[in-house]
This record gives C-alpha cells, sequence and structure tokens, in this order.
C-alpha cells in the first residue's frame, strides 16, 4: 500500500526488474511520468508523515532528491541495462 499520491512498491518494483530493452516506448515515457510526479509527491510531503513502506520505497528507488542513483539504477548499471 502506498500513500495518497505515490507509487506504490509493485509498481516501483515491477518497472525497475525489466529492462529498459524490452520496455515499449509507451512504458518508458510512462515510468518516466509515474517517477517524476512520485518524486514530487516525496519532496512535498514532510518525512514525519511518511508511512514505513513510503521511506522504504523513497530509499529503494532513490527519490531522496539529491540526484544520486537509486540502489536499482546502481544495480542495472552494474548489470549494463541501464539507460
Amino acid at each position: 500500500m502506498s500513500d495518497h499520491g505515490r507509487q506504490s512498491l509493485s509498481d516501483k518494483t515491477t518497472a525497475a526488474i525489466k529492462p529498459d530493452s524490452e520496455k515499449t516506448t509507451r512504458e518508458h515515457f510512462g515510468d518516466k511520468f509515474k517517477g517524476n510526479m512520485d518524486s514530487a509527491a516525496s519532496t512535498a510531503q514532510p518525512e514525519n508523515e511518511k508511512s514505513y513502506t513510503q521511506k522504504a520505497g523513497d530509499a529503494f528507488s532513490g527519490n531522496s532528491n539529491e540526484d544520486k542513483p537509486s540502489i536499482t539504477q546502481k544495480a542495472k548499471n552494474a548489470l549494463g541495462m541501464g539507460n
């Protein structure tokens, strides 16, 4: 379950697991749009109002808004599946 306006952990995981080379253009744009909306919601929501699962999801996806690659992106880069 996710907080209002946020992407669920299962959606984040599904988007992260599928290699970019196997995604359609529509999936790429959808992932980018959802990620940007989730990042904006993460920034707008105070840390003390986030659920435990949302805090974990932010850590997993790199929604700290500090331009650092997420754990998922680091793994994709290591496997040669990054952007």
